[in-house]
């Protein structure tokens, strides 16, 4: 029995760092919906921001940023922080000053998603009422 064991394990393998690429989505359904958000325009701030070895617009072959409807995909063959993706995203946001209706979630590993700010109903009913 634990010959059977020994012999799957291997078959997984690990990956090489070499063929390693890094691959984000910003999910921007619900403004561009609504109208409040230009996808290709935020597409291009991404191409013109994204630093590759600590300079901007040295995208190259290295990071790939692509727009499908409400959905902005980046591709990096090199490191890439998905932090810095939040970064540059809430940056666009205060740019079009949209930061105080818009916020950046985490819906998985690989995506992020902007959402609106939940405004409570209560807080406004109990002022009609003063």
């Amino acid at each position: 029995m634990a010959a059977q064991i020994k012999q799957r394990r291997p078959a997984g393998g690990k990956k090489s760092k070499k063929g390693a690429s890094w691959r984000f989505t910003l999910d921007l359904t619900h403004p561009v919906e609504d109208g409040i958000l230009d996808s290709a325009n935020f597409e291009t701030f991404l191409k013109e921001r994204i630093k590759v070895n600590g300079k901007t617009g040295n995208l190259g072959n290295v990071v790939q940023v692509g727009r499908m409807k409400s959905k902005i995909n980046i591709t990096s063959e090199k490191q890439f922080s998905k932090r810095y993706l939040k970064y540059l995203t809430k940056k666009y946001l205060k740019k079009n000053n949209l930061r105080d209706w818009l916020r950046v979630v985490a819906s998985d590993k690989e995506t992020y998603e902007l959402r609106y700010f939940q405004i409570s109903q209560d807080d406004e009913e109990s002022e009609a009422d003063e």
